[in-house]
């Protein structure tokens, strides 16, 4: 068994963070397997060192360790560019000028009364800029990189997909079919203009690469891997078993966020609580 715990350094981690963290962390221990941390640092406008140095030393305190150096995304650039360019050889990938508004505009449009459908990643987009045949100029530089859904189902030649399930006392297969990709979830951007490469994109690279086996994750991810594992398809990468776990929440009900510095696992250790403290706030 080998899990990860992949935070992004873009503020602090909470107690919801602690518990994806310790669960990965004790599953993999328990297994007798390997835990690794990998540090997400995608997002380069938000991403800052002070983050990624109270990540290390939150999850030291924690009592986690990890048995392998950080993978940091930040160096995994050429990964990603290869990905991309092999898609577009394939044919399965396009240049996207939408803006939000365009897509919220488009969808929007009255089309034989149906209501914009909403999937993973927000509104599914429309096909505004999904061409009649694979583009066949070169790999494009600074530009938003759609994978065209339908296009890479084609190439798959399977009407049925399926990963498995551990979460939420769950042990299934989870099934959906290619109908389902192509109307709930549609040609999800796999590179943005300033950055090469996404979410979706760099986690299957990334578990990949890690050779991850068990994704421990929160249930908030769920619909997503049916992204995940298409990709993983296309890209000829194995599938892990995932795990999708319930959300620590606030009095309210409402997720937690990095916003939520009142919950800030540095902010419990600076009031004097202890590390069993807080694997008993987040039921461990």
């Amino acid at each position: 068994m080998i899990t990860r715990f992949a935070p992004s350094p873009t503020g602090p981690l909470h107690l919801g963070h602690a518990y994806s963290a310790l669960l990965a962390y004790d599953m993999a221990r328990a297994a007798g397997g390997t835990f690794l941390l990998r540090i997400e640092d995608i997002d380069s406008t938000r991403s800052r060192p002070e983050w990624e140095a109270q990540i290390y030393d939150d999850l030291a305190w924690l009592g986690i360790t990890w048995d392998a150096p950080p993978m940091r995304q930040s160096d995994r650039l050429p990964a990603y560019r290869d990905a991309l360019q092999t898609l577009w050889a394939r044919g399965l990938l396009y240049p996207c000028t939408c803006t939000r508004r365009d897509i919220t505009a488009a969808a929007s449009a009255p089309q034989e009364g149906a209501e914009p459908v909403y999937g993973p990643d927000g509104l599914v987009y429309p096909g505004t800029c999904r061409p009649d045949t694979p583009p066949t100029a070169p790999f494009p530089e600074d530009v938003a990189l759609r994978l065209n859904m339908g296009a890479a189902l084609t190439s798959l030649a399977s009407s049925g997909f399926s990963f498995h399930e551990t979460g939420q006392d769950r042990d299934e297969d989870i099934l959906f079919t290619a109908k389902e990709l192509q109307t709930q979830i549609g040609d999800i951007v796999l590179s943005r203009r300033d950055f090469p490469g996404s979410y979706h994109l760099s986690v299957v690279l990334d578990d990949a690469a890690q050779g991850i086996t068990h994704v421990i994750r929160g249930e908030d991810l769920f619909e997503a891997t049916q992204i995940h594992v298409i990709l993983q398809r296309l890209l000829g990468l194995p599938t892990p078993i995932y795990n999708h776990h319930h959300l620590i929440r606030d009095e309210n009900g409402k997720r937690l966020a990095k916003r939520d510095d009142a919950r800030a696992i540095a902010k419990y250790r600076a009031e004097g609580a202890t590390r069993e403290d807080i694997r008993r706030l987040v039921g461990l």
